[in-house]
């Protein structure tokens, strides 16, 4: 019988959701640079180039991937010869639940490294941040052996938000869902990143494996190079082929690389039913394995630098902006694809504030900020440590300010959004009608996007923690142009034009 201290099974949660917070998996890593040195999109390498340059700042700086800190999945395998042992000091023994739970608040709540607090109470009411991260989502399973067995994850919402579930009808095809699937979950996931399919079981079975399958290290090309085996095997080689082929490419932009993997699990299932789930994991993939065998807390340790590839971002061919100078007449000369530097005042609003912003002027009140020809980014940093100004402050997915966007650019006289990801067709419309443009920072480059950053004001709705309104002062901080004055999307042409160039390119090898 072996026995896990309490302490121990807590410290080493913590330790793990610090490691991953600011490292990459290396397996992730060396993907990508092989993806960045093949991909032939203009738009795609710039989008991969920067990933791989935030990653290797936040290995270095010991600080977030991604603003958003994730909400945390721990998959724990408890030996059935193994038992747990409460604290030294005689205190009670808390259930599983409570010990990942308060790791998640040790490691969230780390003053050298702290993370985003995004978990939210009462979801379908409320809607009050807990301040520590926790609860977490956690799976339990009671195998044979004496060891504890833990896999945690965080997973933003922006890709969680784009997990997919369908009962299909025994005689469907698989691949013609996914490949009908995956354009309409746009690049609110931040790809290149990988698919994760669960087949089988029950609808609550198939999810779960689907989230468990992208756990697993990247090995798509081992698995190309010996040949598939068996039906998920062969499932997997295809679907990583015939997704690329879609062209949808790193952010969304078009190129020849949209996922680094596809994983699939599978379990017996009701002969009337074939459930299907698909989960992506983002660029910011972040999960770590440990296992406690009663000889005290596992710590993992450092991956080498010498893994990232030594990379240096190239803006010599970029547009210099001047936020508190440009005039509707100079965003309508902005290219589509054009790459553009922004300095100057830079104000901040995303789901939140836009909501409280609408119902004001639905009241008829006057707004607590002046937005007329101004920028707004859609951002919600993480909070600062040492002499930071900002946290890593990496966009969120633009298409949740959608439907807010008609009165802002109509009743404000908002200039500009920035974000990440697509623009649905409603605001395309609104974009052109009032000439305004709509720019895209790299989702899964945070940390070099808050490098950026030169001073940040608090301006309204404090009560909103990282929702509140803000004004960064920031300098060359990178964009493009994706959607343009004439309201023409770089998520439509890009995609389109990089699946007719795809269809010679040989994806497998």
């Amino acid at each position: 019988m072996t026995v896990i201290r309490q302490e121990d099974f807590i410290a080493s949660v913590a330790g793990a959701l610090q490691y991953i917070s600011y490292y990459h998996p290396v397996d992730y890593i060396t993907s990508l640079a092989k993806a960045y040195e093949r991909e032939q999109s203009p738009a795609a390498r710039d989008a991969m180039a920067q990933i791989l340059i935030n990653s290797r700042m936040c290995a270095e700086g010991h600080r977030p991937i991604c603003q958003d800190t994730g909400i945390i999945t721990a998959f724990v395998k408890v030996g059935m010869d193994a038992r747990f042992a409460g604290p030294a000091d005689g205190s009670p023994l808390v259930d599983l639940q409570g010990m990942v739970d308060e790791g998640v608040r040790r490691a969230y709540l780390d003053p050298d490294n702290v993370l985003r607090a995004s978990i939210l109470a009462d979801p379908a009411g409320t809607r009050k941040n807990t301040k520590d991260n926790t609860p977490a989502c956690v799976a339990v399973e009671l195998v044979k052996g004496n060891t504890v067995e833990i896999t945690v994850a965080a997973k933003g919402g922006g890709s969680e938000a784009k997990s997919k579930f369908v009962m299909l009808n025994p005689s469907d095809s698989i691949v013609e869902w996914v490949l009908k699937t995956v354009p309409t979950m746009g690049a609110g996931w931040c790809p290149p990143g990988m698919l994760g399919l669960g087949i089988g079981g029950t609808a609550e079975k198939a999810m779960l494996l689907a989230k468990q399958s992208l756990m697993d290290p990247i090995d798509i090309q081992e698995l190309i190079a010996r040949g598939p085996k068996t039906t998920a095997e062969k499932l997997r080689v295809e679907l990583y082929d015939k997704v690329n082929r879609l062209g949808i490419g790193a952010q969304g932009l078009g190129g020849l690389t949209t996922v680094l993997d596809v994983k699939v699990l599978d379990y017996p299932t009701h002969a009337a039913n074939l459930p299907v789930a698909m989960i992506p994991n983002c660029a910011a993939t972040r999960h770590a394995h440990i296992t406690l065998d009663g000889s005290g807390p596992v710590f993992l340790d450092p991956p080498s630098l010498e893994d990232w590839p030594k990379l240096t971002y190239d803006v010599s061919g970029a547009r210099r902006v001047n936020l508190d100078t440009v005039t509707r007449a100079e965003v309508a000369t902005w290219k589509p694809g054009e790459v553009l530097l922004l300095s100057g005042k830079l104000l901040t609003g995303r789901d939140a504030a836009h909501k409280r912003m609408t119902d004001m002027l639905n009241r008829g009140e006057k707004l607590p900020v002046d937005f007329k020809d101004r920028f707004i980014y859609y951002v919600g940093p993480v909070d600062p440590v040492r002499e930071e100004v900002v946290g890593p402050a990496g966009p969120t997915t633009a298409t949740r300010m959608d439907k807010f966007t008609r009165q802002m650019l109509a009743e404000t006289g908002l200039l500009g959004m920035v974000g990440k990801a697509e623009r649905g067709p409603a605001a395309i419309e609104a974009i052109k009608e009032f000439g305004a443009v709509y720019l895209m920072a790299v989702g899964g480059a945070a940390y070099l996007v808050a490098k950026a950053i030169r001073s940040s004001r608090l301006l309204a709705f404090e009560d909103l923690g990282m929702e509140a309104i803000y004004e960064f002062d920031v300098h060359e901080m990178p964009v493009t142009v994706a959607v343009d004055a004439k309201g023409t999307s770089v998520h439509e042409t890009g995609p389109a034009e990089w699946k007719q160039r795809i269809a010679g390119v040989p994806i497998l090898q």
